[in-house]
């Protein structure tokens, strides 16, 4: 008995001291970037990501947001994927604890004939008893160390989850500016057939006072057919936006959001940076995860190596037993027994050895996927910053060929008028100005676009669930 005794001391104490963690010290890559973000344009200077709420403005624009942040399916599916890899995780982290269970039997017997040779197997019994079974020793931290793989698991989980919110949000707005966009363009179209029919009109007017030929009242006719033409296909791209924004929101629209789309004022409002280290990248969601896929690897090397020393597993119950029911807890027939057991790998063909291979393999993988994160990250940064550092030239110099435009076409109307010149000049002012409000509206929306991918770039997301962080078990 105290031979036993000392061995339950050692074996607990062994278990309470900690076991050796086989796992390589994890140590984060050195960012494959630049340590600066590109730029040298005016901004402001910021150390942190962006929260969607300081970049979209639009009263209507946050409405939406708002809606698909609740509604939208593909958050939905990535909630689930986060209850399942909590409950991955809660499984692998049970391990780490004895399995502790309870049971019982009760059995009533009899003899039918009382004259015979006493027979136990007719008594009433009575078992009751607790017990631990197969609990395992981490001398070498295998369980632990899937633990710990499953729990990064669950936080990459969580981290993809906060990036398909950012990827939702910035759908949202950018469909709502290619809504509005649309229906600029929609009404440029009508207010062209408009002016150009008036200048039909006219040109009827004149060809039937002998002053124009049947070549201008063509060209105006036709004029006004392609702008008719082009004002159908507007009409069908917005109600194709609509229909994109309802399965991006998930739900049904709020009223006036079609009439309310617009690109003047912006519902985009962001200062873009004018300086910020890189390593700001490192805190984009889609970063964090491939980060805690690359922890979660360097784990898993560790629960290999584990496999190749011996493992100790514990076994033990105790309980009573009885044939008398009125007295079960006073019967003498009670105990205890213990059982560790060892699994001492001798030889099996390469199969643990291959294991830590493939397990180093998958932590290479991981690295090289982390780095293709940040220089991914750094891109559709330095893509955004780019287009930020012209976009306002650009929107300057459109505005002033749209106002030649104008004023061009308003002297070719007068100079046909008089019989200066024919509609050809007017019909080819026409075309320019047309085309250059179009492509005022197109710079427009390319520049609360890029606002948009700056977001993408460098945006964060609230959390779905704010309950506590669970703690790592170190």
């Amino acid at each position: 008995m105290l031979s036993t005794r000392h061995l339950l001391v050692s074996v607990g104490a062994l278990a309470l001291s900690g076991c050796m963690n086989l796992a390589p010290v994890y140590d984060r890559p050195e960012p494959p970037i630049p340590a600066e973000l590109p730029g040298d344009q005016p901004g402001v200077a910021f150390d942190d990501l962006l929260a969607w709420e300081q970049v979209f403005l639009a009263p209507q624009l946050r409405e939406l947001i708002g809606l698909s942040l609740q509604e939208n399916r593909d958050l939905r599916v990535a909630a689930s994927s986060i209850e399942i890899a909590r409950a991955q995780y809660g499984l692998s982290r049970s391990a780490l604890l004895p399995t502790v269970s309870a049971s019982g039997s009760l059995v009533e017997g009899g003899r039918f004939d009382t004259n015979g040779p006493n027979n136990s197997s007719f008594r009433d019994s009575a078992i009751a008893q607790i017990g631990i079974t197969g609990y395992e020793l981490d001398f070498f931290g295998r369980v632990s160390n899937l633990s710990e793989s499953a729990f990064q698991s669950y936080l990459a989980t969580i981290e993809g989850e906060r990036a398909a919110r950012i990827a939702v949000i910035a759908s949202v707005a950018e469909l709502y500016i290619r809504l509005a966009t649309d229906r600029e363009l929609l009404e440029l179209a009508n207010d062209t057939v408009e002016a150009q029919s008036s200048s039909l009109n006219l040109t009827t007017e004149l060809f039937n006072a002998g002053v124009a030929t049947e070549l201008d009242t063509r060209r105006a006719s036709a004029s006004v057919e392609s702008a008719r033409a082009q004002a159908a296909q507007y009409e069908a791209q917005i109600q194709q936006d609509l229909n994109a924004l309802r399965l991006v929101v998930g739900s049904r629209l709020p009223d006036m959001t079609e009439t309310s789309a617009e690109l003047l004022p912006s519902p985009v409002v962001l200062e873009f940076p004018a300086s910020a280290p890189s390593e700001l990248l490192l805190n984009r969601p889609d970063v964090l995860a491939a980060e805690r896929q690359l922890i979660a690897a360097n784990a898993n090397i560790g629960a290999a190596r584990a496999a190749l020393f011996p493992s100790i597993t514990l076994t033990g119950r105790a309980g009573y037993t009885s044939s008398d029911l009125e007295d079960f807890f006073n019967s003498d027939v009670a105990g205890w027994s213990f059982g560790p057991s060892i699994d001492l790998p001798i030889f099996d063909a390469g199969a643990r050895q291959a294991r830590i291979t493939v397990s180093e393999a998958q932590k290479q993988q991981a690295i090289a996927q982390y780095e293709v994160a940040i220089q991914t990250a750094f891109q559709e940064t330095a893509d955004a910053l780019a287009v930020a550092e012209t976009i306002d030239k650009r929107l300057s110099a459109l505005e002033t060929f749209a106002e030649d435009t104008r004023v061009t076409l308003e002297l070719s109307q007068e100079r046909f008028t008089v019989g200066v010149d024919d509609y050809l000049s007017v019909l080819d002012a026409q075309r320019q100005d047309y085309s250059a409000r179009q492509q005022l509206i197109l710079a427009r929306r390319d520049r609360a676009l890029n606002a948009v991918a700056l977001y993408r770039a460098l945006g964060a997301a609230p959390a779905s669930d704010p309950e506590a962080v669970i703690e790592t078990n170190e």
